[in-house]
C-alpha cells in the first residue's frame, strides 16, 4: 500500500522479501479491523525478526546483548579496571579524574572500528587504581580540534557538590567495598492479578522543607503506602537529572540513581524493604528523549557527527521542540545496546519489578504527538507517520524484560491509543502488559472546571470510563503528577479552593462546599479505579486530598521547597477530615484486594439516567450504585444484577467514618426479584435478569455482594474498616521513636 511504501522510504530501508511473519498476526483475530494494514505489521514484525537475528548473529542473543554494563562504562577484570565507551566523532580519547590528577597524558584510550575507546587501568599495590567514590570524566578530542570533557555515558553515579550553587555534575566511579555493599533479603513479591499503583516521588515525600532520601522513604512512607492496601509502587525520577523541576523527565546520567537521595545501595534498601512489604517497585523510566544538557548530559557526546556516530538523530529530528530535549536514533546498533542494557541494569542490579515508560506517544509517531488530536482513525496509527524504528524498539525492550523477568509490569504512557500496543509482541503487538487511560483525568478536569453538577453526563462519564481496546488492559487514575504541577490543580482543590485552609476542622461544622468535595473526591476516585481500567494509580497524597499544587525550587518561588514535599500532618491530625478521604482510599483498595474485582473481565454498565444522574454496574460479581445528584435521595431504587439471591453492602462512601452521614443502613438484606424470562435479555429489567431495590442517597456510591448461602447470617466483609492494616501503621510510629534526626516527622 502507498502508506507502507512511506514507511519504506521515510526509513530509509528497502521492500525486502517480508517472509512468513503471519504466524505473529494473533492480533488480528481480536480487531478485524486491522486488516486492511496488515502490510504495515508485516513490514514492522519483518523488521524486528530481523534486528533481532541480527543481534542474535553478532552478539549471541538478546540477553547478552542487554549486558552492556558488564562491557561499557568503568568494569573491574582481573586485576585492572576496564573503561569503554562508544565515541565514534573522537580523534583522541583518555580517561581522566582524582586518581590521575586531572591530566589523562597517561591513561590515553585506543579506538576499535566500531568508535568504541578502551582503556585498561592495572590495579595498584592489589587495589584498583582509581578509588570508590572518586570523580571520573571522559575527555576526548572532536574534529575542529577542541578537547571537550564529559561525564561517562555509563557513569553508575553522578554527584554535585553541595556547597556550590548550580554546580555541575561529576562522574562518580562507584565500587564499594563488600561490607557496605546492599545484600537483598526479601525475593521479589509475585506479580498482582490487577496492579494498585500508588505514584511516589522520593525527593519529594518528606513533610519537611528539603529532599528527603531513599532510605527515609522506605522507613516512613512505604508503610503508609502499605497501610492503604496497595500493592504496586511507582518511583519517578530515579535516574539522575540535573534538573530538580524537570520531575526527572530530563535524564542527563541513564545508568545513575539521582543522587539527591542518596546512594545506589539506598535505593536498594528501599526497594527491598518494598519487597519485604508485598509491594512490587515499578520504575519510571525515560527512552523518550534526553536532556539537551552538554556539560553533564548524554548530549555532550554529540559534536556535529551524523545519526549513525551519535545517540540521536541530527538536525531537526533529533530535536522535541516542545520537551527542549535529544531524540534518540533507534535504528543505531549501539544506541540499541545503551537502551536495553539500561533496562537490563535496572531489573538486575536494583531488583525492580517492570517499568512505566514514558512519553510512548513521542516515540511511536515522527509528529510526537505535537499538535495531533487522535480521533481512533487508524490511519492516524499506521502511516508514513509512524516511526517504525521507535515501534521496533519497544518490541525488542518488552521481549527483553518479559524474557528476563516474566512477571515483570511494564505500562506504555500513551495517549494516542494505538492498537496492539498493549499485546504480545509475539501476536504482533507492541507488548505492553497495560497502558495509562489518560484521557479520564482531562475529563474529570473538564467537568470540575466547565460545568455545574446538574450539566454531568451520565453517559459521558460513563463512556469515557469504558473505552479502551478489548483485550489491551488499562491503569485507570483520576488524577496524578500531572494534575498536580504548578499552574493546575488536585481534584481535592478544585472542589474545594481556598476552602481546604478553613473548612477542614471536625470541630466545625462542614460547609457546603467542604461537604460536597469530599463527598465528589470519594466517587470520582472510586469510580475511575472500578469502572476505568484493569488496574488503578494514584499519586502520593492525593489519596487523602493533599492541597496545594507541587512547584519545585526555582528562582521564580525564591527556591522555595514550601510546595515540593507532603503534608503528612494533614492526614494524620484526627480532628481533620483529611483522614476521611484517606479511609475511604484505603477502602476501595481493601475491596478490590478482598474481593478481585479489578481483574475481573465482567464489565457490565446496566443503568445510566440522566435525570436521575445515577450511573449502575457489575464489575466482577459485585454491583455498584453511583449516585451524582446534589440533592436527590431515592428510596427503593431498582438496579438490575446477575444472579439471584440476597445482597449486602460491602463499601459506603456514606457512612460517618468516611465523613457521610451514614444515611445507608448495612444491616439490610436486598432480595432479588427475577425479571422477564430467563435467558432472553429483551424482557429483563435493563437487560439483567434479577433485580433488588436499595436506597441511594445523593452524592454518594455503594457496593452490594451477594452472600453465599453457606455464609453465617451475621457475616459481612468489613470493608468499611480500614483496621486491617494498621500494623503497618504501627511501623510508621516504631521507626519515629527510633530514628534520629528525623523527629519532626509528622509535625
Amino acid at each position: 500500500s502507498a502508506s507502507v511504501s512511506a514507511v519504506f522510504s521515510s526509513d530509509s530501508f528497502e521492500t525486502a522479501n517480508m517472509g512468513d511473519v503471519t504466524e505473529y498476526f494473533g492480533l488480528f483475530s481480536l480487531d478485524r479491523g486491522l486488516e486492511p494494514y496488515k502490510d504495515h505489521f508485516k513490514y514492522r514484525m519483518k523488521r524486528y525478526v530481523d534486528q533481532k537475528e541480527l543481534i542474535e548473529k553478532n552478539e549471541r542473543s538478546l540477553d547478552e546483548f542487554s549486558l552492556g554494563y558488564l562491557k561499557f562504562g568503568f568494569n573491574w577484570d582481573e586485576g585492572c579496571i576496564v573503561y569503554r565507551e562508544w565515541a565514534p566523532a573522537a580523534l583522541e580519547a583518555e580517561v581522566i579524574g582524582d586518581f590521575n590528577g586531572w591530566n589523562g597524558s597517561g591513561h590515553k584510550m585506543e579506538k576499535n572500528q566500531y568508535g568504541v575507546w578502551t582503556i585498561r587501568i592495572p590495579d595498584v599495590g592489589g587495589n584498583p587504581a582509581i578509588r570508590h567514590y572518586s570523580r571520573v570524566k571522559f575527555r576526548f578530542k572532536h574534529g575542529n580540534g577542541i578537547w571537550v570533557e564529559r561525564i561517562p555515558a555509563w557513569i553508575k553515579y553522578a554527584t554535585q557538590d553541595p556547597t556550590r550553587f548550580a554546580a555541575p555534575y561529576d562522574g562518580v566511579y562507584w565500587n564499594p567495598p563488600p561490607s557496605e555493599r546492599y545484600e537483598f533479603s526479601y525475593p521479589r513479591p509475585s506479580k498482582p492479578k490487577a496492579p494498585r499503583i500508588y505514584e511516589a516521588h522520593v525527593g519529594m515525600s518528606s513533610s519537611e522543607l528539603r529532599v528527603n532520601t531513599y532510605r527515609e522513604f522506605a522507613d516512613f512512607v512505604l508503610p503508609r503506602i502499605k497501610a492503604n492496601n496497595y500493592n504496586t509502587v511507582q518511583l519517578m525520577a530515579v535516574m539522575e537529572h540535573s534538573y530538580y523541576a524537570s520531575f526527572g523527565y530530563h535524564v542527563t546520567n541513564f545508568f545513575a540513581v539521582s543522587s539527591r537521595s542518596g546512594t545506589p545501595e539506598d535505593l536498594k534498601y528501599l526497594i527491598d524493604k518494598a519487597h519485604s512489604l508485598g509491594l512490587q517497585v515499578l520504575m519510571d523510566v525515560v527512552h523518550s528523549h534526553a536532556s539537551n544538557n552538554v556539560m553533564d548530559g548524554l548530549n555532550g557526546f554529540d559534536v556535529g557527527q551524523s545519526s549513525q556516530d551519535s545517540y540521536f538523530h541530527a538536525g531537526d529530528r533529533g530535536y522535541h521542540k516542545l520537551w527542549d530535549s535529544r531524540l534518540f536514533n533507534y535504528a543505531n546498533w549501539e544506541v540499541l545496546r545503551f537502551l536495553l542494557s539500561n533496562l537490563r541494569w535496572w531489573l538486575d542490579e536494583f531488583k525492580f519489578d517492570g517499568f512505566r515508560f514514558d512519553g510512548v506517544t513521542s516515540m511511536l509517531y515522527h509528529h510526537h504527538g505535537i499538535n495531533m488530536a487522535f480521533t481512533g482513525n487508524y490511519n492516524e496509527y499506521f502511516s508514513e507517520t509512524t516511526d517504525v524504528d521507535a515501534v521496533v524498539y519497544l518490541m525488542l525492550a518488552n521481549d527483553l524484560i518479559h524474557s528476563v523477568l516474566p512477571n515483570a509490569t511494564v505500562i506504555a504512557e500513551d495517549v494516542s491509543g494505538m492498537p496492539g500496543l498493549g499485546r504480545p509482541v509475539s501476536e504482533g503487538g507492541i507488548g505492553f502488559d497495560y497502558r495509562l487511560a489518560m484521557a479520564i483525568p482531562d475529563k474529570w478536569i473538564e467537568y470540575l472546571k466547565n460545568k455545574k453538577d446538574e450539566e454531568w453526563s451520565m453517559a459521558e462519564i460513563s463512556w469515557s470510563l469504558t473505552n479502551r481496546r478489548y483485550t489491551e488492559k488499562c491503569i485507570a487514575y483520576a488524577e496524578s503528577h500531572d494534575q498536580a504541577i504548578v499552574g493546575d490543580k488536585t481534584i481535592a482543590f478544585f472542589l474545594m479552593d481556598k476552602e481546604m485552609y478553613s473548612g477542614m476542622s471536625c470541630l466545625t461544622e462542614a460547609s457546603p462546599v467542604i461537604e460536597r468535595g469530599i463527598a465528589l473526591h470519594k466517587m470520582i476516585h472510586f469510580i475511575t479505579m472500578a469502572l476505568g481500567g484493569e488496574g488503578y494509580l494514584n499519586f502520593m497524597g492525593n489519596e487523602f486530598g493533599h492541597p496545594d499544587w507541587i512547584d519545585f525550587p526555582r528562582e521564580g518561588n525564591g527556591w522555595s521547597y514550601d510546595k515540593c514535599r507532603r503534608q503528612w500532618e494533614l492526614v494524620d491530625t484526627d480532628h481533620l477530615r483529611f483522614k476521611f478521604m484517606n479511609a475511604f482510599n484505603k477502602a476501595m483498595n481493601l475491596l478490590d484486594e478482598n474481593l478481585m474485582f479489578l481483574s475481573s473481565a465482567k464489565q457490565i454498565v446496566s443503568d445510566v439516567d440522566e435525570d436521575k444522574k445515577v450511573i449502575v454496574f457489575e464489575r466482577g460479581d459485585l454491583v455498584f450504585v453511583f449516585n451524582f445528584h446534589p440533592e436527590n435521595t431515592y428510596e427503593g431504587y431498582k438496579v438490575g444484577c446477575d444472579f439471584p439471591g440476597k445482597y449486602r453492602v460491602a463499601l459506603d462512601s456514606d457512612t460517618w467514618e468516611f465523613g457521610g452521614l451514614g444515611r445507608v443502613g448495612h444491616d439490610v438484606d436486598h432480595f432479588t426479584t427475577p425479571e422477564g424470562i430467563p435467558g432472553v435479555p429483551e424482557t429483563n429489567f435493563n437487560n439483567r435478569p434479577n433485580s433488588f431495590k436499595v436506597l441511594s442517597p445523593p452524592r454518594t456510591c455503594v457496593v452490594y455482594y451477594l452472600v453465599e448461602e453457606s455464609s453465617s447470617e451475621n457475616t459481612s466483609p468489613s470493608f468499611n474498616e480500614a483496621a486491617d492494616t494498621d500494623s503497618a501503621m504501627d511501623e510508621i510510629e516504631q521507626s519515629r521513636s527510633e530514628s534520629t534526626g528525623y523527629e519532626n516527622f509528622g509535625r
